[in-house]
């Protein structure tokens, strides 16, 4: 049990000047007295607290492989590129089972990205049911409010709708889980990592020096709770004029990867067909399999499971 100080003391300590000198000085006495045993009882109390309140970090059923999908910035095209890998992933593959978790609860982009809408069926354990397209399944705040709907929610109620998304929806039998998180380092991030084992963490990032600022910022925090940084992805690294062919970095070319210790997993050029893919809810893995683009996500899915088996073996 904390001690607890006298409204007298702890007024001392903050407003000495509003008592007089001869009282102020014995409560002054007693306050500084009691201000280690109370500043160490008080971190015992709060390291209790601390560990009671952890969540127990346990594997979902059926799912082998969580891979988070993050970046420090907005606006770099991070859910874009979690779509296409969960894609170029199982097309690499077809006996893979791939799953696609939209845990951006303020932002949800995974219904129109993969053209889904409605609500999840419930199983008859009372679980979600994943939607389902293009093979891949699907959760997302998306299926469960509006389009127009926003959600205005703090922390403790987004950390509980991402807790359900993960527990509670009947993601299993997967090979991979992709974990679309929203820009940042805050309370989902913290959340997932604590809930589940990660596999390890897909950074995802523009070439500007803005946007690798918090790349960086995204990368250390994973490795500061232990979660492995398989690599970077480069998006929109290059713009290739259609009519001349020249190709012009808009964004800047960066060595900051290199300087992170972080593994280029692939560089995604800036081009039409794959904003207007997205829109239409095809990703460009699908519409254009052949094409450039979509060969860019294909590379780097692939080096990101080689990444992912080299680490589960050593």
């Amino acid at each position: 049990m904390g001690i607890r100080l006298g409204v007298k003391a702890r007024l001392v300590i903050c407003c000495p000047e509003v008592f007089t000198a001869g009282w102020t000085q014995q409560y002054l006495r007693c306050a500084v007295n009691l201000l280690p045993r109370h500043f160490s009882t008080l971190k015992e109390h709060q390291k209790k607290l601390m560990g009671r309140g952890l969540p127990k970090q346990a594997p979902l059923p059926g799912v082998k492989r969580i891979v988070a999908v993050a970046s420090g910035k907005g606006g770099v095209g991070k859910s874009t590129t979690a779509v296409n890998l969960a894609l170029a992933i199982a097309a690499n593959d077809p006996k893979v089972s791939v799953g696609l978790l939209d845990a951006d609860i303020h932002g949800p982009s995974i219904p129109m990205l993969m053209n889904l809408s409605g609500n999840p069926e419930v199983t008859k354990d009372n679980l979600l049911r994943p939607l389902v397209n293009y093979g891949i399944a699907c959760m997302s705040m998306g299926f469960l409010i509006g389009d127009s709907q926003p959600v205005i929610w703090r922390g403790l109620m987004v950390m509980s709708a991402l807790e359900k998304m993960l527990k509670q929806v009947s993601w299993g039998p997967l090979d991979y889980l992709l974990v679309d998180l929203p820009p940042g380092t805050g309370d989902v991030h913290l959340s997932l990592c604590q809930h589940v084992p990660l596999s390890g963490a897909v950074i995802v990032s523009t070439p500007q020096d803005l946007a690798l600022i918090d790349a960086r910022r995204a990368a250390e925090m994973f490795r500061k709770v232990g979660v492995p940084v398989i690599g970077m992805v480069v998006n929109m690294s290059g713009f290739q004029c259609p009519n001349c062919h020249h190709q012009t970095h808009i964004f800047g070319e960066s060595e900051t990867a290199k300087q992170l210790g972080l593994d280029v997993l692939g560089e995604i050029p800036l081009h039409i067909s794959i904003r207007e893919s997205s829109d239409r809810g095809k990703p460009i893995v699908l519409l254009l399999p052949g094409g450039a683009e979509a060969l860019a996500y294909v590379h780097t899915a692939s080096k990101v499971v080689k990444c992912l088996e080299r680490m589960a073996s050593s």
